[in-house]
């Protein structure tokens, strides 16, 4: 498993591991066998998160309101703690991951209370190299009253509390990494329930509908893409250099390609080409010339059905914009995108989602509009309808502009 060349990998990734009940009542079975599942999926997703160049990985497994449920789930989700503890120790000391627990001990069984105790003060020595913060009766406004407790027992007074010192009271004290750079939650469910409420002012959220016995390394790869892509400004200025396109005239260019007997007379296909791709990426005359030519050789080769040909060429397309642009997308996987939108003649939305947000560096959820509107022009293009393709063409160019400006 690896990422593309470029691909920023965050530091500290935080999930909420939710579905294991809902997984196991689609398939008829009992909770305890759900949190099974999610268990040995979390499992191999801390893994490939360690592999993936991840530092810091948190999970919540279990929260101070968790102790309402059934008994029966209750000791079932203890017995997996220790079996997870047992099992995982072993792999901690391997591959040099400190354990550390974040939440209450004083509810947890003694025995699972000792056995963590225990394993933190054995794995601390690996702090720099790796930490999985494991959640058990944590609480994220619990948390805080705590902090403030110990603070005030500590002496703490109000002319001397500043955020760098609350900051020693949390759960997460002396971590290199202890505010998460991205929040991941399974099973459909879009809110974090407070956690982390301190930490996790700056954290980017990546929502999956998938249940957490079926979120894969892969998807985990996926969501780590998309946090790649987005822009974090800390509440400062976009340093970045965007672009200055006019939406109208990049349609009507655009739709002139497209229906190519509009092209004014004298003036090339490649010509205006040139013309159309200095206007939406700032290129040089020199350098629009040389793009221009791999992207019609690529239409040719897709026209043939060639499409590894079309790749090759696209791919060469995307190399030339990305050092000349400076962005930050993987030439290889922008091509694979082209050739397949190019197959779904523009009509797959997905399709033209992942590439919009992939060329420009955006999330998947910042691409939704683009890329709806970028469809429904290729529909009416399809169709013929050319005047409703300027306008939704017209309309994808300002939200893309939106986004990316």
């Amino acid at each position: 498993m690896s990422l593309p060349k470029g691909t920023t990998v965050p530091n500290h990734i935080v999930m909420i591991l939710d579905g294991n009940r809902r997984w196991a009542r689609a398939r008829g079975l009992k909770p305890w066998e759900g949190h099974y599942n999610g268990y040995l999926a979390i499992g191999k997703i801390a893994r490939a998160a360690r592999t993936l160049g991840v530092h810091t990985f948190t999970v919540w497994a279990w929260s101070t309101e968790n102790w309402e449920r059934p008994q029966t789930e209750v000791d079932g989700v203890m017995d997996l703690f220790r079996k997870a503890l047992k099992e995982e120790e072993k792999e901690f000391h391997k591959e040099k991951v400190a354990l550390v627990h974040l939440g209450r001990k004083d509810r947890l069984p003694e025995d699972i209370r000792k056995t963590l105790i225990r394993i933190e003060a054995e794995t601390l020595k690996y702090k720099k190299n790796h930490i999985f913060n494991l959640s058990v009766d944590y609480g994220g406004r619990d948390e805080i009253l705590r902090a403030c407790k110990k603070a005030m027992q500590d002496g703490v007074t109000p002319d001397v509390l500043d955020e760098k010192t609350f900051e020693r009271y949390l759960d997460t004290y002396n971590q290199p990494y202890p505010n998460p750079d991205l929040f991941i939650r399974t099973s459909g469910e879009q809110r974090t329930s407070g956690l982390l409420p301190w930490q996790m002012v700056y954290a980017e959220y990546y929502f999956d509908s998938t249940h957490l016995p079926d979120f894969s390394p892969e998807k985990l790869t996926e969501a780590i893409l998309d946090y790649s892509r987005r822009r974090r400004r800390f509440g400062g200025n976009d340093k970045e250099e965007h672009f200055t396109f006019d939406p109208q005239v990049l349609a009507r260019l655009e739709l002139n390609w497209w229906r190519l007997g509009n092209i004014p007379e004298g003036v090339s296909f490649i010509q205006y080409s040139v013309k159309h791709l200095k206007e939406q990426f700032g290129l040089s005359k020199k350098l629009a010339g040389e793009a221009a030519k791999y992207l019609l050789e690529s239409t040719l080769e897709l026209n043939k059905n060639k499409f590894d040909k079309a790749k090759s060429k696209l791919k060469k397309f995307y190399k030339l914009l990305k050092e000349e642009v400076k962005l930050a997308f993987e030439p290889e996987i922008v091509a694979s995108l082209e050739v397949q939108m190019r197959k779904e003649k523009g009509e797959g939305e997905e399709t033209t989602k992942a590439h919009l947000a992939e060329v420009y560096r955006i999330s998947l959820f910042q691409a939704a509009k683009a890329a709806h509107l970028r469809v429904l022009a290729n529909i009416e293009r399809n169709r013929g309808n050319w005047g409703k393709a300027e306008d939704y063409l017209e309309k994808y160019y300002s939200a893309l502009k939106e986004r990316v400006a």
